[in-house]
């Protein structure tokens, strides 16, 4: 039965947004750098364009999709195409070596794949007939240009021309979509064992995101940096599909390198990052502090250690005394505000994910007034908990999301049971059965 799905999401953003920029990609070179923009109608028109162009190549429904890119716009312009002819969205990688890449491409037996530039298709197809293999019959560059391979121009080009034949083409194909088929399959990390392909469905990915106006809420008048691989859940999930349901404009970052600085010009109001980032810019920090005179250093010391006093009032939930207020005050003009903005300066709503936060960095960053917001997520179950942006406990992973259940096994295990819950790993029902009940624990 047709509903609800993850591009009709898209489309409703749209119709609400229209124009507005969603997505902001860096263009140029370092000296003439600028952002190309596209808006929410553009996404929709120019990813119905993409799905099309795969039907017009033979691209089924069902059938997977690969996509060895870092996370730029055409990233989501892709991705959104795939999943909108009611193909399988596979995300690779990047930073896994070629020869597992090649393997992976292999594995999922697709005919079609998405690769970011030349440089990267010469790289993969060096290592795919390394093991006496082909690139899929249909190989579509998202960047650059090479004899004899199509470019993603090309594959819009085809699309456009199916909706200037059939103008209802688009909508017949998302009339045969259901919320239960499959949307994307991801790639495992391999923290707990051998790396898995699994399937997740349009409604387990909408059940994901419908919550988060409750735990997430950012607008359209928020914005963000993203940078995560989108092979990722977090990154797929809740720099990507989320932004997307909220209709949250997004910045794509050019390179860590350059991140410090994108910071500064975009000034983000939300900015998630993984442990080994906030680590970086925390160390920085302090090696910044130690070049200051000694009366800086004390000043910084001491304004720290009155914001960690006031971080462990609010975390048990008593109210400041008046004094602790006025010299928060003080320590926020002359120091705290001094150190956020190293990071725009506008930043309300600061995540950790992807990794477990040490309790010190946590404490540090609640004690400048930018508490981190963790949260715990994996592939097979989607987000299943986020701490409260109230109310952040350093060291925890929050409370369940909506509709989420979770027990102790009698082994001491986690297992949880909920909507966003995966399909099963691709091909492999022995090892979807070991890890998920016959009633739909995890």
């Amino acid at each position: 039965m047709p509903g609800r799905n993850v591009f009709t999401v898209l489309e409703t953003t749209a119709a609400q947004c229209g124009d507005a920029a969603a997505l902001h990609q860096p263009v140029g070179t370092k000296a003439n750098r600028s952002y190309k923009k596209y808006s929410w109608n553009d996404w929709v028109r120019i990813s119905r364009e993409i799905g099309l162009g795969l039907r017009e190549l033979g691209a089924a429904k069902g059938e997977i999709v690969c996509i060895l890119s870092d996370t730029r716009a055409e990233f989501y312009l892709v991705d959104l195409g795939i999943m909108g002819v009611g193909s399988v969205s596979g995300a690779l990688y990047t930073a896994y070596p070629m020869p597992d890449l090649a393997r992976d491409v292999k594995r999922t037996e697709s005919r079609f794949l998405f690769i970011e530039d030349p440089k990267t298709l010469a790289k993969l197809a060096q290592a795919i007939e390394a093991q006496g293999g082909n690139l899929p019959p249909h190989t579509i560059l998202m960047t650059g240009e090479q004899p004899g391979v199509m470019t993603l121009a090309a594959l819009r080009q085809l699309g456009r021309g199916a909706l200037q034949r059939d103008p209802s083409a688009f909508k017949r194909i998302q009339d045969e979509i259901s919320p239960d088929d499959p949307a994307i399959l991801y790639l495992t990390s391999g923290a707990t064992g051998e790396p898995k392909m699994g399937v997740t469905s349009h409604s387990a990915i909408l059940s994901n995101i419908d919550a988060a106006p409750v735990v997430l809420p950012i607008s359209p008048e928020d914005s963000m940096i993203v940078f995560l691989p989108s092979a990722h859940i977090a990154q797929r999930i809740v720099l990507q599909m989320v932004p997307m349901r909220l209709g949250t404009p997004v910045w794509f970052s050019e390179s860590l390198a350059r991140l410090p600085a994108e910071l500064k010009t975009i000034r983000p109001t939300i900015f998630f990052a993984p442990p080994r980032v906030w680590e970086r810019m925390y160390a920085t920090i302090l090696t910044e502090v130690k070049k200051r005179p000694k009366v800086a250093r004390k000043l910084f010391h001491g304004a720290l250690g009155l914001g960690m006093e006031a971080a462990r009032y609010r975390q048990e939930g008593k109210p400041l005394p008046i004094w602790m207020r006025r010299m928060l005050k003080i320590a926020d003009r002359f120091v705290f505000s001094k150190v956020r903005e190293r990071l725009g300066g506008r930043i309300r709503i600061a995540a950790s994910g992807a990794a477990p936060l040490g309790k010190d960095l946590a404490e540090f960053f609640s004690a400048i007034g930018m508490p981190l917001i963790e949260g715990y997520g994996l592939t097979e179950a989607g987000v299943i908990a986020f701490n409260p942006l109230h109310r952040p406990k350093p060291g925890s992973i929050g409370v369940l999301m909506p509709k989420t259940e979770a027990r102790i096994g009698q082994d001491g295990e986690l297992q949880v049971r909920t909507r966003s819950m995966f399909n099963g790993y691709y091909r492999d029902e022995a090892a979807t059965r070991s890890v998920l009940s016959e009633d739909g624990w995890f």
